[in-house]
């Protein structure tokens, strides 16, 4: 099934904002029913390990969109070029990647099974909602450079 050319309302919501939403959830949902009480697992030195190069992947897939000239919303009508430089060389959706990573940072430095759903979480509404979307558009607007380009790289990795 094609995405549509127009974004759903849920597209407008940024990543990071649906990212914070749900370690916000986790956390009430954690409090509410006292399962900050029951560690899964936690590791400091790994959460910072994932937390940091989430932050680092996401950084400098942003730095590579502002040098591009190119928009960063998801949901804006049009992405001037088709950016595969620097962590774009390796996967097709660092800032998602980003998000992922950091999230998942988050959820070993807290330990409980809520922030261990977010993680996941972010991943499908990124996978499911937002990337169908920008493949899409990205298609419709660059042609056989965006399909060379994901015939070149991962989705994710």
């Amino acid at each position: 099934m094609a995405a549509p050319a127009t974004p759903q309302w849920y597209l407008k919501v940024p990543p990071p904002v649906w990212t914070l939403g749900l370690l916000l959830a986790a956390y009430l949902i954690e409090r509410t029913f006292g399962w900050g009480r029951v560690i899964v697992l936690r590791s400091t030195p790994a959460a910072i390990l994932f937390g940091a190069a989430g932050i680092v992947i996401a950084a400098l897939a942003v730095s590579k969109f502002f040098t591009a000239g190119t928009e960063i919303e998801p949901a804006s009508a049009t992405n001037k070029k088709v950016v595969a430089g620097g962590p774009f060389r390796f996967t097709r959706n660092p800032m998602y990647l980003g998000l992922v990573l950091m999230s998942l940072g988050i959820a070993l430095y807290m330990g409980t099974l809520p922030f261990f759903l977010v993680p996941l979480l972010v991943f499908l509404i990124c996978d499911i909602l937002f990337i169908p979307f920008e493949e899409a558009k990205m298609r419709r607007q660059h042609g056989d450079l965006y399909t060379e380009y994901t015939s070149r790289v991962r989705r994710w990795m």
